[in-house]
């Protein structure tokens, strides 16, 4: 084919991570076709594989749960749900414990609490009522308030706010506490813990995660794929946009970028300043990921093991991609960030030996920080929804919020594949 051209009828989608993937698969399942643009060699944008010393890793490590239905979705699609290591949710951390029986909803979560470990009577309780407060508000704030804020109204207690609250905030949200949007953070805790039993189930990836989405390339034929190719600008024609670098006209385009590239993508198109204008006053948080390589495999009674309280990082047992791998995962900004790596991997080994003993012999290390991993996702925040002002034009991933901002999703793969998938309905219905 003409690397000039694209058909009548095509849709040109812009970026190749999970929600530009969503929406090309869900277009080209539909008879749609579909030209697909990424700048980079690889698809997976965010949440990618990358090489290190003969081993493919991921660049930050992503855990998925079972609500997260349209991710599966897509990859059954793919015909990479085999890929997928599903367990009832444990959470350990030092001198805590919460895992969910095999017990239908609601009934799982007050079993877990029950049961759990670490925790008094009385905090149990406290956390029982405040899953029971959320639901009889159908989990929707009169506003959005810092969740920090959300949980001292709701007077729960320092410990349990330490051992399970504000994990499962950094976690979701990669935004602490103090500043994190209660609102999303209650629609993560209805989906979850609060939805059927098997919502709460944690989804490992068994390979890195460019692999979970080859299949993308492998099995859609109505999408063309032209990686390596970067969109410089979108600029108006008659009939559709003008696409710079590619050279390219196409009707209908799907923005599937990273946002901080919109202000420079829409400089020739005044009726999106408004959508550039918001997008650029969103802040970011990091997640450093530290890959430790032992010289044999380390023994975990779970896959995933909370080092400490609160922000404290987390370990997840990586035998799938190298024997011997171990991924820590450290959400969002805090004084880790300022330690040099060296005295970092020091630390952090210390913190994995204390949780599970002796370790074998350190073979490699390597840490990577992703600086804009994800938006703060703080309260009130002026999400963009995926139909523009400009006919013809959508926005898909996970910053985007369509109609009702209260239901939306964190910087998550979930919500980066919802949004590709409402992008490719609108188009197929004509809207926009």
């Amino acid at each position: 084919m003409d690397q000039g051209v694209i058909p009548t009828g095509t849709v040109a989608v812009i970026g190749g991570g999970w929600a530009g993937i969503a929406c090309a698969v869900e277009l080209a399942d539909a008879g749609r076709p579909v030209t697909l643009f990424e700048a980079a060699k690889r698809l997976g944008g965010r949440a990618r594989g990358v090489d290190w010393n003969g081993i493919r890793i991921d660049n930050g490590q992503h855990l998925m749960i079972g609500a997260y239905g349209a991710t599966q979705a897509l990859l059954h699609r793919l015909g990479t749900t085999h890929l997928l290591e599903r367990r009832r949710l444990d959470f350990r951390l030092p001198g805590f414990r919460l895992a969910l029986p095999n017990l239908p909803a609601p009934l799982h979560l007050a079993g877990g609490l029950l049961l759990a470990r670490g925790l008094t009577l009385a905090q149990k309780w406290a956390a029982a009522r405040f899953m029971r407060t959320l639901k009889a508000r159908h989990f929707r704030l009169p506003e959005d308030i810092p969740a920090a804020d959300l949980l001292r109204q709701q007077q729960q207690p320092a410990p349990l706010i330490a051992r399970l609250w504000a994990p499962i905030c950094i976690a979701a949200l990669n935004t602490p506490l103090e500043t994190a949007s209660a609102q999303v953070f209650c629609n993560v805790l209805r989906d979850s813990l609060a939805g059927r039993r098997a919502d709460s189930d944690l989804l490992f990836n068994r390979c890195d995660l460019s692999t979970l989405l080859a299949g993308a390339s492998i099995k859609h034929p109505g999408i063309d794929f032209r990686l390596g190719e970067k969109i410089g600008r979108i600029e108006p024609r008659r009939n559709g946009f003008h696409l710079s670098g590619p050279q390219v006209e196409a009707g209908q385009v799907v923005l599937a970028v990273h946002p901080v590239r919109l202000p420079t993508l829409l400089a020739e198109l005044p009726e999106m300043a408004a959508v550039a204008d918001a997008v650029a006053t969103f802040t970011w948080q990091p997640i450093l990921t530290l890959w430790l390589h032992f010289v044999a495999p380390v023994v975990f009674p779970f896959p995933m093991l909370g080092l400490g309280e609160g922000q404290a990082p987390w370990a997840f047992e990586r035998n799938d991609l190298a024997p011997g791998l171990v991924a820590i995962v450290m959400s969002a900004e805090g004084p880790h960030l300022r330690l040099p790596a060296a005295q970092l991997r020091d630390v952090t080994l210390a913190l994995l030996a204390r949780a599970l003993g002796p370790l074998p012999a350190l073979l490699d290390w390597k840490t990577i920080t992703e600086k804009r991993a994800t938006w703060s996702c703080v309260p009130g925040l002026p999400r963009p929804g995926n139909v523009t002002p400009m006919p013809g034009l959508f926005l898909a991933g996970d910053y985007t919020a369509d109609f009702d901002t209260t239901n939306g999703y964190p910087a998550t793969l979930e919500g980066a594949v919802r949004s590709g998938v409402k992008c490719a309905h609108l188009i197929l219905s004509g809207q926009g």
